[in-house]
């Protein structure tokens, strides 16, 4: 029993490794999410990662074509990944006064090569 176990993870494992054919969004949605699926529903159809819905933080809409459902999660995946890199909290005060604590000692130390020689 335990081999056969291991028979079907490893099938499922390399099902979703095997990528040749899903399209870009796909592509890119399961790159963050590995365990994304499309679910459907009476309203249309979503894809979640778990018991998440993706797209839901940015309002996206249900829709009835799965090819147009990961599109929106992709578009999803981007746009929190734009908020997280330019998000102001990213960058605290701390970082900036050591920046410019290096950059005030590399010129420190400037100054007295030049007046050594």
């Amino acid at each position: 029993m335990k081999n056969i176990t291991i028979l079907i993870f490893q099938l499922k494992d390399q099902d979703h490794f095997n990528m040749k054919n899903t399209n870009k969004h796909q592509r890119k949605v399961l790159k963050r999410y590995p365990n994304a699926k499309p679910v459907h529903s009476m309203n249309g159809v979503q894809i979640h990662s778990g018991d998440i819905f993706i797209a839901k933080e940015f309002y996206m809409p249900e829709t009835a074509c799965e090819e147009k459902a990961w599109e929106y999660a992709a578009i999803a995946c981007r746009t929190a990944q734009n908020f997280n890199r330019t998000h102001p909290m990213k960058m605290d005060l701390g970082d900036i006064e050591s920046k410019i604590n290096r950059i005030n000692n590399r010129k420190l130390r400037g100054k007295r090569y030049a007046k050594k020689n």
